[in-house]
């Protein structure tokens, strides 16, 4: 089988050399596509590709209409709202993420990014430490539970929002009340994925409960934040703040109107690490050597 790897930004080296000993050890050929510039390029590379590995890069309905031979499509990462799964179940095209691969990062990110807020941006003035602080963490899954664990290690008292308590631990509470989640924490971390029913879900009416100085960290996707939401409990709220690892669509604007109450990452950070770099695409590899394998579709995102 021929196995594409479609990469505007590529793989670490040490990361596409383990992908190929995978793939080619399986008994299958490996093609790459790296920092292509042209959507062009990307419909000719995959057009006789039985597999595709990609990170960001998108795979549109053309793109999906354009590989003839594409059985299997794997997202090295969480997130797999670039692939447009309503054209590939129309096609019997298995789709197919990574979780867990780059949990850590993200967990470390978000992590970073309350301590980052809570000491005035690394600006002279007087701070604040997490320890002692409420974090309440809307998404309890693989990057979640890390938040959780971390937080609890610098004496953080932790409240979750789930419907499922995954892992059992004394350390931390649960709630399934949306509201008083935000209501009851100086931070909360969002860690949910960009879906119908999550786009646009966290609103003025959960932000502006959050307590005095209260602190909302996004590390999923821009989508889950009402921007029209955000900006007025912004307003209304000089004490709160927003960081994300996703700048709004209006951050400009938004920044030079709030100024330190607001912070994004000039490019996502989330999965940026060699350590998660490695881990998703090795992880993609042998997914799709599975799938050929054994017809495995352990991790298929469309049904």
């Amino acid at each position: 089988m021929k196995i594409l790897v479609a990469t505007e930004k590529p793989f670490a080296a040490v990361a596409v050399n383990g992908i190929r000993e995978i793939v080619e050890n399986a008994g299958h050929e490996l093609c790459l596509l790296e920092r292509y510039t042209e959507k062009a390029q990307l419909l000719e590379a995959v057009a006789d590709a039985d597999a595709l590995i990609v990170r960001s890069d998108k795979v549109t309905e053309e793109v999906v209409a354009a590989a003839k031979n594409l059985k299997i499509v794997v997202r090295a990462g969480s997130g797999y709202d670039n692939v447009d799964l309503k054209a590939c179940t129309e096609k019997d095209i298995v789709v197919e993420n990574t979780p867990g691969q780059n949990a850590n990062a993200v967990a470390e990110l978000a992590i970073g990014m309350m301590i980052y807020m809570s000491r005035n941006q690394f600006t002279p003035g007087t701070g604040s430490e997490l320890s002692g602080k409420r974090l309440g963490i809307q998404g309890f899954g693989n990057i979640g539970q890390l938040v959780a664990k971390k937080a609890v290690a610098l004496g953080m008292d932790v409240v979750i929002y789930t419907n499922e308590v995954k892992e059992k631990h004394q350390r931390w509470k649960a709630t399934f009340s949306l509201e008083h989640l935000y209501s009851s924490c100086d931070f909360v971390s969002i860690n949910i994925p960009a879906t119908p029913f999550t786009v646009g879900s966290v609103n003025y009416n959960l932000f502006s409960k959050m307590p005095k100085g209260g602190c909302l960290v996004n590390t999923s996707r821009k989508e889950i934040i009402c921007e029209d939401g955000l900006e007025q409990a912004l307003s209304e709220r000089p004490d709160l703040k927003y960081v994300t690892d996703i700048a709004p669509t209006r951050y400009a604007e938004l920044k030079e109107k709030f100024g330190k109450q607001i912070f994004a990452t000039p490019k996502k950070q989330g999965a940026e690490t060699g350590e998660a770099n490695i881990n998703a695409g090795l992880a993609a590899a042998q997914q799709i050597c599975d799938f050929f394998e054994t017809g495995s579709t352990k991790f298929r995102v469309n049904k």
